[in-house]
């Protein structure tokens, strides 16, 4: 089961780069007929295509009443939560929420001479659309990370889809994650189908702005489908993390750090980088260790061959180069002094920062996002935040007096590309 233990260069820099870019890379081809055929079928039948994939796919025998959760759903879950889990979720919310309080913004108007005013207001989108899968577990925290940012920036309507359980049901932790969060309502429906559902609206489900949440093959095919329609929020694939490491922090930290990503999937990454040959053996010993007493020990078996590596750098300066060309989804900085470090980080989707702070406390509890940017993209996307539930429309505001000192230059630029009516638009108000 073991991972690899390599020594790092140039040359294996760039191998892992491109393993790490092939995980999940496949023939998309029949896939998008699959998922253009659902979106059709949506787009044409509404409620009736979407029952339909819902029986197929989830074997939940629904109807369009039925489809929507009730408040009496609602209520019997946040009873049925285990009392103790459930302050925990609110725990988690405040820290979510205040965080993402920090990210409002706001819009600015300046003047530009003679009672010319230009500038930009904020505006919530009008309904967000949150995806959350079933898979084999629920998943609470990513309910909250999705829904709580919409909340936050004001967003009037957000449409929360999950797909059911076959009796119909969803499960009351994931309920009552989305009462705390602040979805306005609730949907039984998954998949592909969710996902055209609210890009194109149905007789039940409205159509909404921006579609956000991770999902499988099929739920990102769909998204990058409707993309256009509506706006989404990243191409999310598999779960990846890098740790740089000097030594200094124990190895088992660094193992079980490693192991708390690659148990998501087959195809999830774990990378330590270190300068130590003597601090590798000791985490690849502790990895090797721990993965055969883990719960998902079937699923360590695939990635951790695969797809975890530990490599050992001449000096910090390279392992930080090796992290840089990566753009790690979760950075880990198991360092004597990360503050000296994170000043020279650019690419990454979140940074922990010393032996106390491990990735799980960002997935769970500490606030900051957990839906990142995956496969390298952290050197362009963000991680997901209040400002990606908001639209901004510029304001320009002149008067007579501040136009007429300016018409001329405006005219003139419009004949330069040969659009007399543009310039017709200008003059018409100063010249006979």
């Amino acid at each position: 089961m073991k991972c690899k233990l390599v020594k790092g260069s140039k040359e294996n820099l760039k191998e892992q780069c491109a393993l790490l870019g092939s995980r999940g890379k496949m023939d998309l081809g029949p896939i998008i007929e699959k998922v253009e055929v659902i979106i059709d079928d949506i787009k044409k039948n509404g409620d009736s295509a979407v029952l339909k994939y819902t029986k197929k796919f989830d074997k939940a025998d629904l109807t369009p009443e039925t489809m929507k959760v009730s408040q009496a759903e609602i209520d019997a879950a946040l009873t049925e939560v285990d009392p103790e889990l459930l302050e925990i979720l609110k725990k988690a919310a405040a820290n979510i929420r205040s965080f993402h309080e920090n990210q409002k913004e706001e819009g600015f108007m300046t003047e530009v001479g003679k009672g010319a005013f230009v500038g930009a207001v904020v505006r919530p989108i009008s309904v967000a659309g949150i995806y959350v899968p079933g898979g084999t577990a629920p998943l609470p925290s990513t309910v909250l990370m999705d829904v709580i940012p919409a909340s936050v920036a004001g967003v009037p309507r957000i449409v929360f889809c999950t797909p059911p359980r076959a009796d119909g049901s969803i499960a009351p932790v994931i309920l009552a994650a989305a009462t705390i969060a602040g979805a306005t309502e609730i949907y039984k429906v998954g998949g592909s189908q969710a996902v055209a559902a609210m890009a194109y609206g149905t007789e039940t489900i409205p159509r909404v702005d921006k579609i956000c949440g991770p999902g499988n093959i099929y739920v990102n095919t769909a998204k990058r489908l409707v993309f256009g329609q509506v706006d989404i929020d990243m191409f999310a694939g598999p779960s990846e993390i890098l740790i740089i490491a000097d030594g200094t922090a124990d190895p088992e930290f660094a193992a079980a750090d490693m192991l708390s990503q690659a148990e998501h999937d087959k195809i999830a990454s774990a990378i330590l980088v270190t300068t130590s040959e003597e601090y590798a053996g000791k985490v690849l010993e502790a990895v090797d260790r721990r993965s055969e007493q883990a719960s998902r020990k079937e699923i360590l078996e695939e990635s951790l061959p695969n797809y975890c590596s530990i490599i050992v750098c001449d000096d910090l300066d390279t392992a930080i180069d090796f992290s840089e060309e990566i753009a790690p989804e979760h950075l880990e900085l198991l360092l004597e002094n990360p503050e000296e470090v994170l000043g020279r980080i650019k690419n990454a989707g979140a940074v922990f920062m010393g032996s106390w702070s491990p990735e799980p406390l960002g997935d769970y509890f500490a606030g900051p996002n957990h839906t990142l940017p995956t496969s390298g993209t952290a050197r362009f996307f963000s991680p997901l935040n209040t400002g990606d539930f908001y639209k901004k429309m510029s304001v320009i505001n002149y008067n007579e007096e501040s136009l007429r000192e300016v018409y001329k230059d405006v005219a003139a630029f419009a004949d330069s590309e040969g659009l007399a009516c543009h310039a017709a638009s200008i003059r018409v108000r100063f010249e006979d």
